[in-house]
């Protein structure tokens, strides 16, 4: 795991990766509602192997995107989240801070 400063260098990490021959995918958070953990435009990159640079949600969604971003590379598809607060109020798979955000995976072919 690592924590690239900026956006940009989480591009250029998913770059090297494909150029070391591995199968990366790119999530991006496309839109936030409320309170949200990050700001639309903010980048996670997955490689295959699970390892992974950058965030979208500052912990909250990070696991259950990566498991997606997975599946997406081993489909070739691309998939869309949104995730809330949950009903119950848990972290679970919901945000705490009361926003909402929605989180577009893309695997890099």
């Amino acid at each position: 795991m690592s924590f690239p400063s900026t956006e940009i260098d989480v591009l250029e990490t998913a770059a090297g990766w494909l150029a070391e021959g591995h199968g990366v995918a790119l999530a991006t958070v496309v839109r936030t509602s409320g309170s949200a953990p990050r700001q639309a435009g903010s980048h996670i990159a997955i490689r295959d192997d699970g390892l992974f640079a950058g965030s979208v949600s500052a912990g909250c969604v990070e696991g259950v995107i990566i498991e997606q971003a997975q599946t997406a590379m081993a489909e070739g598809k691309q998939r869309n989240f949104v995730f809330g607060v949950s009903d119950d109020g848990i972290l679970g798979l919901g945000l705490t801070c009361g926003g909402e955000i929605e989180i577009l995976v893309e695997p890099i072919l």
